[in-house]
């Protein structure tokens, strides 16, 4: 039997009855945690058991990116409910120093690099023709009816942040076949984003060509006339909160590896954000409290076991992976051009 559990305050899984009411302020946010979430799924699991007169059957967890965070962790910390777990692609230390923090901006901007370094380049290059457009008297008009927004844009910022998203959500489900779990979108959808920034005719300004290549992730159907930058097609509300309590994870972005606007990691800003939006302050060092941090691998040799860490190293949360072997029973599988190996 396999079984997908769907997390708390994601889906159809509300608390207070509906998403209005779960995500009315911080109070009744406060449940949406990744201890409150494991919880779930031992009582989840356990019930199920006991249900199907399956006591004595074993479980093993699997998941991939944040889904593969909690199978790790849960193992770790549920150890009597399951017996082993697969984790892929998992970013368990993705927190703190543990890492560079400019891991996922390099690793999905090599992605683009490796299908086309004049695609890089021309994305890279965007920025600051964005930035420059937008400071003229009528450019946010121009940015505008370039990029088809439904609304008038308020900052250059906005289609900046719009981009990124989408180049790093590319760079995460750069599948070689289609997919839909993001947005539809093609078989090795970076390829196909490069080949039309690529294919534009000559002379076709720096801008059209970056919205003809972003067009392969917002508008791949072809059934979208404008773009609404209100609306939230990944879900990640309740994603923004759990970054803004526990799972605080450091990115920078560099300006001579990333094709991404580059950037140093300031935790005074997001702590400013997340005041602003939820009225609370993150705690960075939550997570490595709870399930280890500079000493994880350690207290995975000496009191973890059967785990399996798989990650293709094309996705760029595998820089914040387990990428060797830790002991006999807690294993690296590590596939050099593969891509996130499981979705949960």
């Amino acid at each position: 039997m396999v079984v997908f559990p769907e997390h708390r305050y994601y889906g159809e899984s509300m608390p207070y009855g509906s998403w209005n009411e779960a995500y009315k302020n911080a109070t009744t946010l406060a449940h949406l945690t990744t201890e409150q979430a494991l919880a779930d799924f031992a009582v989840l699991i356990t019930e199920l058991k006991r249900n199907l007169s399956a006591q004595a059957c074993p479980v093993v967890l699997f998941g991939g990116s944040y889904g593969g965070m909690l199978a790790a962790w849960m193992r770790l910390k549920y150890p009597h409910i399951a017996i082993g777990a697969l984790a892929s692609s998992a970013p368990v230390l993705e927190f703190e120093d543990l890492v560079p923090s400019e891991n996922f901006y390099d690793i999905a901007s090599n992605d683009f690099k490796r299908e086309s370094v004049n695609c890089f380049n021309t994305i890279k290059d965007s920025w600051d023709v964005i930035e420059s457009e937008g400071e003229k008297s009528n450019g946010l008009s121009y940015l505008t009816e370039t990029f088809r927004f439904c609304r008038k844009l308020e900052s250059a910022d906005d289609v900046s942040n719009w981009l990124s998203s989408a180049y790093s959500y590319l760079a995460m489900g750069n599948y070689p076949y289609p997919a839909d779990f993001l947005m539809p979108m093609p078989g090795n959808p970076i390829k196909e984003v490069c080949k039309k920034i690529d294919s534009c005719p000559n002379g076709t300004s720096i801008l059209q060509r970056i919205f003809e290549g972003v067009s392969i992730y917002y508008n791949y159907t072809g059934k979208v006339e404008c773009f609404d930058l209100d609306d939230d097609p990944h879900g990640t509300n309740g994603w923004n909160w759990q970054a803004c309590t526990e799972m605080v994870m450091p990115t920078s972005s560099s300006k001579n590896t990333s094709m991404f606007p580059a950037y140093e990691y300031d935790y005074a800003s997001d702590e400013e954000w997340c005041l602003e939006n939820y009225g609370v302050k993150p705690r960075p060092t939550w997570i490595t409290t709870e399930f280890g941090g500079h000493g994880f691998k350690h207290a995975l040799k000496n009191f973890g076991s059967n785990i399996i860490f798989s990650n293709g190293l094309l996705d760029p949360w595998s820089g914040g992976s387990v990428l060797e072997d830790i002991s006999e029973t807690i294993v690296a599988l590590v596939t050099e051009k593969g891509k996130l190996l499981i979705r949960s």
